[in-house]
């Protein structure tokens, strides 16, 4: 630590501000404490709520927020899209900023993913205002939800099945929504439609 502080003052700088943080002799610092201490997570309810839910492992054990810590204890913290692995080097029980942090463990997380790698489909650009039908559609090809071929039929002026399409009934031409009737199409089979209106007008 000394030729640590020699070679860098803001290291040293550093180290003190993040031993004035510790607790008293003899006091312990708890998980949900020194996580949001050393910046792991938000809040520190956000931390009690990780440890509830399982995502923050100590020495591989599923804790509490009220573990008592050790130094060398390894943290292990799924946060948001990213899982933190690091050593605990110094005991705090008050947040600090990011400098002074790093100076209580030694990170052995992996690298964060690409950002293409968490990017949800179908982001919009702000103040393009609400999206239209068509893009309803082209977000939920993106996210795998559906498109036009689970509707079946053939996407037209309509929309898919054809409704809304002038149909061709015995007799003349229909401009209902596919009339009780339907319409023949060419290969001599009748497409009933999604309507419920009545017999094609003469």
């Amino acid at each position: 630590m000394a030729s640590e502080s020699a070679e860098d003052p803001k290291v040293a700088a550093a180290v003190a501000a993040a031993e004035a943080a510790g607790p008293p002799s003899g006091e312990s610092v708890r998980i949900d404490s020194w996580i949001w201490s050393v910046r792991l997570v938000k809040t520190r309810s956000l931390g009690a709520a990780a440890c509830k839910g399982g995502h923050v492992r100590v020495n591989g054990e599923r804790v509490k927020p009220s573990h008592s810590l050790r130094v060398g204890d390894e943290v292990r913290l799924r946060a948001e899209t990213r899982e933190r692995i690091v050593v605990v080097k110094r005991l705090i029980r008050k947040r600090v900023g990011a400098p002074v942090a790093v100076q209580c463990y030694i990170d052995n997380s992996p690298p964060p993913p690409p950002r293409e790698a968490v990017a949800p489909a179908g982001i919009r650009d702000r103040g393009t205002g609400r999206p239209t039908k068509r893009d309803r559609r082209e977000m939920e090809r993106l996210r795998g939800l559906g498109g036009p071929a689970l509707f079946g039929g053939h996407a037209g002026p309509g929309g898919p099945g054809g409704s809304g399409a002038p149909g061709a009934a015995s007799g003349g031409t229909g401009r209902g929504r596919g009339g009780s009737a339907g319409r023949e199409t060419a290969g001599g089979r009748k497409d009933r439609g999604r309507g419920t209106g009545g017999a094609a007008r003469p």
